[in-house]
């Protein structure tokens, strides 16, 4: 068995979004740095609900999925297609932006504390015109594996760990998107195997974790080599996101919430945005 070693090591940065929420950012759109299929990473994490308040007001998105994780605290969501959701920890939202629509994400009324995640999944150029979907999954749906005193929430796709194979909550993407919570007590050390075709990256949000002896910091992304597994040593109590997928290897045009695979493409969006006809349009 070969196990994956670590690529490179980049660190978030702060920066905000929405109605001025304070976040921590990893863009992979392009270059050497890409995370594809994934896009973009941002942690919430605050003690202080005027950090993280004003949410998410509408906006649009088209050409992608959104999934958002919760920890901590909790959001609720509203879009153009009639769904309603909330979310509180241990919940995720999963949402297909396909050929467009347009949502909001605003924290519950009761969170005084933040912590959580968004993805952006980028979308084959074939499927970015789809029909939009949403799903919200709750926290017990989310299967939780353990051995000894490590957790691990398999939110979506597959892992072997402790001689067992487990099913997330979210399979049969396109993509075939890998996302695990890893919650790992001080010494503790996993193994955990998933498809060798599947780009991963560990995201430490607590912690210290090593990979193949080398250390990755809280707040920090580990670009992962191919292999057959890895395996997580922590240092302290620790917890990390376990995120990939099957690369698309297309190109990507991006313009704030559009990311399509030409400039045209990109265009079209913004005309329709601006007509009222995005979260009408499906193109095949």
């Amino acid at each position: 068995m070969r196990l994956r070693e670590i690529e490179s090591i980049v660190s978030s940065r702060p920066a905000t979004d929405g109605a001025g929420v304070k976040i921590n950012r990893l863009v992979g759109f392009t270059g050497d740095l890409r995370m594809d299929p994934f896009l973009l990473l941002d942690e919430i994490r605050s003690a202080h609900r005027d950090e993280f308040a004003g949410g998410f007001p509408a906006h649009p998105h088209r050409g992608f999925e959104t999934v958002t994780y919760m920890r901590e605290g909790g959001f609720s969501h509203e879009d153009s297609m009639g769904n309603h959701g909330t979310i509180a920890g241990g919940g995720v939202q999963w949402m297909t932006a396909g050929s467009g629509v347009i949502h909001s994400e605003m924290p519950i009324p009761d969170a005084d504390r933040m912590h959580g995640f968004q993805f952006w999944l980028n979308l084959p150029a074939s499927e970015k015109m789809c029909a939009p979907a949403y799903r919200d999954i709750q926290a017990e749906e989310v299967p939780e594996l353990t051995h000894q005193d490590s957790r691990i929430r398999l939110i979506a796709g597959e892992l072997d760990f402790s001689g067992n194979t487990y099913q997330g909550a979210v399979t049969g993407k396109p993509t075939r998107p890998l996302l695990a919570d890893v919650m790992l007590p001080a010494n503790a050390t996993v193994s955990l195997a998933f498809r060798q075709d599947i780009k991963a990256h560990l995201y430490v949000y607590k912690g210290e974790i090593s990979v193949a002896r080398r250390r990755v910091r809280a707040r920090h992304l580990a670009y992962l080599r191919n292999g057959d597994a890895i395996e997580l040593d922590a240092h302290a109590d620790a917890g990390a996101l376990l995120f990939g997928g099957r690369p698309i290897n297309e190109p990507i045009a991006h313009y704030g919430p559009f990311v399509m695979t030409t400039q045209d493409e990109i265009e079209s969006a913004l005309r329709d945005y601006r007509d009222g006809s995005l979260v009408r349009v499906q193109r095949s």
